[in-house]
């Protein structure tokens, strides 16, 4: 029972690892101000060009950096749409999406001859047990299943929060969000904020699209996503914008599709398959029914800012 209960909770938290990184990016986002509907759109292309570079080069971490790159161009689009065009970010968010599927279909095509998925990559990113700490017992077990992507994602949790509560910076991106036109009047340039927050967004969205990717299944899929980027936001609102509170419904989400694979394992065999997974969309829903109310979005969250308007 004891292997069960560990084979739970480390795929609990390698699943809920790209959630992190993606709620984390929608965090910075929306406290800043801008809503960012493409966190599914950027993890799809991170999912893809993290895998295009790990094909040609063998160097799998130089995979989640071009992931990490090619989220921040992606975000690029909707942070000069949302700030400078003041385009309705909503529309601008689904539109980038609908774009980063068709891309990456049309290169799987160009690249792979092919449609539906990638070769599998051999220098894929994969658990290894730690020196000494693989010898303690369940500490062991655990950590021997979990990639290095689940170490990265309590790392960003640590680090946004000290960003976002503990330095200057995250005092203005919090009041760029709160009251955009009180921050200007202090010198705070609430455009370039706004543009450095989408931009690590889109940075984090990214990585979380290669820890699906090299960390889960070792090759590119078409629809791997399958609504994750939408999860996170629900995740981000579920932990009111707070990069801990994140975390922690990230984890719920992770705990809900763990049971729906271990399903067999743990004696639920006689659930229909199709019924549990639908577990973690009925989660999502049921989440956001029962705690948005409550949870209060920052003021300016959505809204384009216009110098000078009163």
């Amino acid at each position: 029972m004891l292997g069960v209960i560990i084979a739970v909770v480390a795929s609990a938290l390698r699943l809920a690892t790209p959630l992190i990184f993606a709620s984390l990016g929608g965090v910075f986002s929306e406290r800043s101000g801008v809503v960012n509907i493409a966190l599914e759109g950027i993890m799809i292309n991170g999912a893809f060009f993290s895998i295009l570079t790990t094909e040609f080069t063998d160097l799998p971490w130089l995979g989640v950096l071009v992931a990490a790159i090619v989220g921040i161009l992606t975000s690029l689009i909707l942070a000069f749409l949302a700030i400078h065009l003041k385009a309705d970010q909503v529309v601008t968010g689904v539109a980038i999406n609908l774009l980063a599927a068709s891309l990456t279909a049309f290169l799987l095509e160009m690249v792979w001859h092919r449609s539906g998925q990638t070769d599998p990559v051999e220098s894929a990113i994969r658990a290894k047990p730690i020196p000494l700490i693989n010898k303690i017992p369940i500490i062991g077990d655990l950590t021997s299943q979990l990639t290095p992507f689940v170490y990265l994602a309590i790392l960003a949790v640590i680090v946004s929060y000290y960003v976002l509560y503990k330095t200057p910076f995250g005092l203005r991106v919090r009041a760029v969000g709160e009251h955009p036109r009180a921050a200007d009047t202090v010198g705070i340039n609430v455009y370039k904020i706004r543009y450095i927050c989408v931009m690590i967004s889109g940075a984090l969205a990214g990585i979380a699209g290669s820890a699906l990717s090299l960390g889960a299944i070792s090759l590119f899929r078409e629809g791997m996503t399958a609504g994750k980027g939408f999860i996170a936001l629900a995740a981000m609102i579920f932990g009111k914008w707070h990069p801990v509170g994140a975390f922690l419904a990230c984890l719920f989400f992770g705990f809900t599709e763990a049971i729906q694979i271990q399903a067999s394992t743990l004696g639920l065999g006689f659930i229909p398959s199709e019924f549990l997974q639908t577990i973690p969309y009925i989660a999502t829903i049921l989440a956001l029914a029962g705690v948005v109310g409550r949870a209060v979005a920052p003021a300016a969250d959505g809204i384009p800012y216009e110098k000078g308007e009163r």
